[in-house]
C-alpha cells in the first residue's frame, strides 16, 4: 500500500499505536452520544437536561429548529451526551428537553417534526400554520437506565400537537399536558401510561396554555386568551384573575401553594405579579424595565420572535428570580434579579452592553442557579453558587450554536 509522503510518519509502530488510540477515543466519544449514560441513583451530582442547536443557518426558523437535540450534562460540565438519538428519524425532526419526573428517573423529551413545505409557507407569511399534514409534536417519557422512550401523548391520540407535559403533583399516576384541537390549545389530564385523557376545558373555544397543577394536586392554573384562570383539578369552578391588564401570562404556583406568580401588563411590556391562591391580593412584585420578556434564540430572523422568559420561584418560595433590562438603550444588558415577596429586588449580575440573561432555574437544594446567557454572540448555560455568587460556565459552544432551556434533575427523592 502506498502512503502519501505527508503520512509516512504514521507507519512508525509507536505513532500507529498512538493514532489508533486517538481513533478509539473518538469512537468511544461518538458512542456516548448514541448510547447516553444511565442515571446513577447513587451519584449525588445531578444531571442537567437542556437543548442545543444551530443558531445561524440560512433559511429562517425551521432550518435551525430542526437541529435541536435534547442533551444531558453533569453539573461539572462532564459527560455531555444526547438523550435519545433514535427519535430523530427524519431530517425535519428534532428533540427538545422539557423536564423530569419528580424522582429524577425519567426525562421528558418533546419530539417535533415539520413538513419543509409548510415551514417555507410559514417563513414567507411570517406566521404559524398548524395542521396534521404540516406539523407533529409529541411528548415522551425517557427511561435513562433502560434507554427507552414511551410516547404517552400518542396513546389514544387526541391531537397531532401535544406539549407541556408534566407530572401531576402528589399523584404519580397522572400526567398533565396541552393539546391543540381545532386551532385551540386545551389542558388535558391523563394516566401515566397515556390512557384516559380528559379535556379540562372541553367546551372552550379559546387558546389555553401555561398549564400547571398546584403542589397538592387539587387545583390547576392556566392562561386563556391572555387571562389567568384558577380551577379545580378536574377543570370545574374556573375563575378569572381580574388584573385589568390585557396581557397575563405563564402562571406558576408557589411551593406551598399559597401564591400564584405570573407576568401582567401589556404584550411585550409586562412585569412579575403575585396573587393569592383564592384569586385575591393582586400586586405587582417587580419591574422589568424595557425588557420585552422574550429572549431571541436564533441569530437569523425568527418570525415568532423568540422564547418567553418568565420569572420563577425559589425553592423555599420566599423569593422570585427574574430578568430585567438595565437601561433604555437597545444594547442595554438584560440582567438577573432576585426579589423577596415584600419587594426589594437584588441585582445578581452586572454585564457589559449586549449581554442578555434568560431562563433562570434554581437547583432543588436551593444552592445553585442555572441560567442562560448570550455573551459575545453565543448562548451558553451558566451556574451561579448563590451563597457567594461565584459563576461558572456549563457549556462551551462555538459561534453559530447555542444552549437553552435547562432543567435540573431532581435528586433528593431518590434513594
Amino acid at each position: 500500500m502506498q502512503y502519501p509522503r505527508e503520512n509516512w510518519g504514521n507507519r512508525h509502530p509507536v505513532r500507529r499505536i498512538a493514532r489508533a488510540l486517538r481513533l478509539l477515543a473518538a469512537t468511544i466519544s461518538g458512542l456516548a452520544l448514541l448510547f447516553p449514560p444511565a442515571v446513577d441513583a447513587a451519584d449525588p451530582s445531578p444531571w442537567i437536561g437542556y437543548t442545543e442547536f444551530r443558531t445561524n443557518l440560512p433559511g429562517g426558523r425551521h432550518a435551525n429548529v430542526r437541529t435541536m437535540r435534547a442533551m444531558l450534562v453533569r453539573r461539572d460540565g462532564s459527560q455531555r451526551s444526547e438523550v435519545i438519538p433514535r427519535l430523530i428519524d427524519d431530517p425535519d425532526s428534532w428533540t427538545q428537553f422539557a423536564g423530569w419526573s419528580p424522582d429524577g428517573r425519567l426525562a421528558i423529551v418533546a419530539r417535533g417534526w415539520q413538513n419543509p413545505e409548510n415551514a417555507a409557507w410559514e417563513e414567507m407569511h411570517k406566521t404559524f400554520r398548524f395542521s396534521a399534514e404540516g406539523w407533529s409534536l409529541d411528548s415522551h417519557l425517557v427511561d435513562l437506565v433502560a434507554r427507552s422512550a414511551t410516547n404517552v401523548t400518542a396513546v389514544d391520540r387526541v391531537s397531532f400537537y401535544n406539549g407541556g407535559l408534566f407530572f401531576w403533583p402528589r399523584d404519580p399516576t397522572k400526567l398533565g399536558f396541552t393539546a391543540l384541537i381545532d386551532g385551540n390549545s386545551h389542558p388535558f389530564r391523563m394516566d401515566i401510561d397515556g390512557k384516559n385523557k380528559v379535556d379540562l376545558t372541553r367546551e372552550s373555544k379559546e387558546f389555553a396554555y401555561g398549564f400547571s397543577g398546584s403542589p397538592d394536586g387539587r387545583r390547576i392554573a392556566y392562561h386563556k386568551s391572555y387571562q389567568v384562570y384558577l380551577a379545580d383539578a378536574d377543570g370545574s369552578n374556573a375563575i378569572q384573575i381580574e388584573t385589568g391588564n390585557p396581557f397575563n401570562f405563564a402562571p406558576s404556583w408557589s411551593p406551598d401553594g399559597n401564591w400564584l406568580l405570573f407576568v401582567s401588563g401589556e404584550h411585550y411590556h409586562c412585569h412579575p405579579h403575585l396573587v393569592r391562591s383564592d384569586g385575591m391580593g393582586l400586586r405587582k412584585l417587580a419591574d422589568r424595565g424595557t425588557y420585552r420578556g422574550v429572549t431571541e434564540f436564533l441569530d437569523v430572523f425568527d418570525f415568532h420572535g423568540g422564547s418567553s422568559d418568565v420569572p420563577v420561584w425559589s425553592v423555599d418560595g420566599q423569593t422570585i428570580f427574574y430578568t430585567a433590562k438595565v437601561g433604555a438603550d437597545e444594547g442595554s444588558p438584560v440582567e438577573l434579579f432576585r426579589v423577596a415577596l415584600n419587594g426589594n429586588p437584588v441585582r445578581l449580575t452586572s454585564s457589559r452592553e449586549g449581554t442578555t440573561h434568560y431562563h433562570p432555574q434554581p437547583s432543588q437544594d436551593g444552592r445553585w442557579l442555572l441560567y442562560g446567557s448570550k455573551r459575545d454572540g453565543v448562548r451558553q448555560l451558566y451556574l451561579r453558587h448563590l451563597a457567594d455568587q461565584v459563576e461558572s460556565r456549563l457549556t462551551s459552544h462555538p459561534h453559530g450554536t447555542g444552549a437553552m432551556w435547562g432543567h435540573w434533575q431532581p435528586v433528593s427523592d431518590r434513594p
